[in-house]
């Protein structure tokens, strides 16, 4: 072979090799110039709206403070309503967001039904959910790449099970929505109120849409039990308490004890006076009077037109916080097992106190907290007097 040749074989491989490299680095740059796209799945219309509006608000808001770059990644949240009432829609839209619009993380589901159909998608893909509103027990154990910033139901309802029994209840009526959440939350506090030695009198679970409580409230009136226990998703329960003052329960001297669901802090205003003397067990009170929260309080009411925020928003502001922060931990790698290894375990300060993902279970452990409705300012507030700290699920 001439020398011209060799040199000329020699120029083509260098500029092949110098190809391959640039072949093997630019997806790479590209890669690491890609935002992190995140598919913030909510209800923004039907009933369950203000769930939804609540979860945005919050994302927003964390961005807003944070910036909408963590570890030299751009995080982009694509924004899509399911509705809140149809799984099937729901599955829809998280396989659209992970097969056409490329999401490296799911978020958001309003309802347990909606976080069921969804799960599926996530074992598939591998890629990170965080639930930060449906609150059935069982949603973490339906794919193994959720992880749970909101709560549970059975977190907060047996703290009020044992507050009852503290305070000289002895019997009481269960009354819930009929469905998930609901079934769990009547299950813990039979489990609970029962084991301490209280008597549950009746069981009583009304349609999760559109309910007509009449009946329901007459059959309560009727056995004067010394206390209704009550868990309805958040926006009925400006219902349930004003069926229940205007049919007299409360002037028969049964007292209405719930979850902090019936007293979503957004709506406690339109809820007003009736709300007063109300004991709720809860993990979050946008009275919760650390500094943190004042300021997260301020900035909400600040951007969304005076609402406050409420307990689904702080699962929305912390499912924010868990991205970031395992962002930082994979040096912007949003690879799915690498990101859900690193959500695992990870412990900071909430608005709503202190929290940390366990790691065994993916699920959140954090304070709890008994609370009275009071008027504070010519306003109805929850106003926390008690706490149950780093309270696990206990499960069903």
């Amino acid at each position: 072979m001439s020398r011209r040749n060799v040199n000329a074989q020699r120029r083509q491989m260098v500029l092949g090799g110098a190809a391959m490299a640039a072949g093997g680095m630019l997806p790479s740059v590209s890669r690491a110039a890609e935002p992190v796209k995140v598919g913030l799945i909510v209800p923004m219309s039907g009933p369950f709206a203000s769930t939804g509006r609540q979860i945005d608000a919050a994302v927003k808001l964390y961005q807003k403070k944070h910036g909408d770059t963590v570890a030299g990644r751009k995080v982009e949240v694509i924004l899509k309503d399911d509705g809140g009432v149809a799984p099937d829609a729901t599955k829809r839209i998280a396989q659209e967001l992970v097969t056409r619009e490329g999401v490296q993380v799911l978020a958001g589901f309003g309802l347990t039904p909606l976080a069921f159909a969804a799960s599926p998608i996530a074992t598939q893909a591998k890629t990170p959910m965080i639930v930060m509103a449906a609150a059935t027990s069982v949603i973490v154990k339906r794919s193994p790449y959720v992880v749970r910033t909101g709560f549970t139901l059975p977190q907060v309802t047996a703290p009020m099970a044992d507050w009852a029994l503290k305070n000289g209840i002895e019997s009481a009526i269960t009354f819930v929505s009929d469905y998930g959440p609901g079934i769990d939350a009547e299950k813990v506090f039979i489990k609970s109120f029962t084991a301490g030695g209280g008597k549950v009198d009746a069981s009583i679970r009304t349609p999760l849409l559109n309910p007509d409580y009449a009946p329901f409230l007459k059959r309560v009136k009727d056995s004067k039990p010394q206390a209704l226990f009550v868990f309805v998703p958040s926006g009925e329960g400006a219902n349930v308490l004003k069926q229940f003052n205007e049919r007299g329960l409360a002037d028969d001297g049964i007292r209405l004890i719930c979850t902090g669901d019936v007293l979503d802090d957004d709506l406690m205003v339109s809820i007003g006076p009736v709300s007063e003397g109300v004991v709720s067990s809860h993990h979050y009170s946008a009275a919760h009077p650390s500094a943190e929260n004042k300021e997260y309080v301020e900035g909400f009411q600040r951007d969304n037109g005076g609402h406050r925020p409420n307990f689904h928003s702080v699962g929305g502001y912390d499912g924010m916080h868990l991205l970031y922060e395992a962002l930082k931990k994979t040096n912007g790698d949003a690879n799915g097992d690498k990101l859900l290894a690193a959500m695992k375990g990870l412990s900071w300060n909430s608005v709503r106190g202190p929290v940390t993902i366990d790691p065994d279970t993916r699920d959140i452990v954090q304070d709890v907290y008994i609370r009275r409705s009071e008027q504070v300012d010519g306003q109805m507030w929850n106003v926390e007097f008690d706490k149950i700290a780093q309270f696990k699920d206990p499960g069903v």
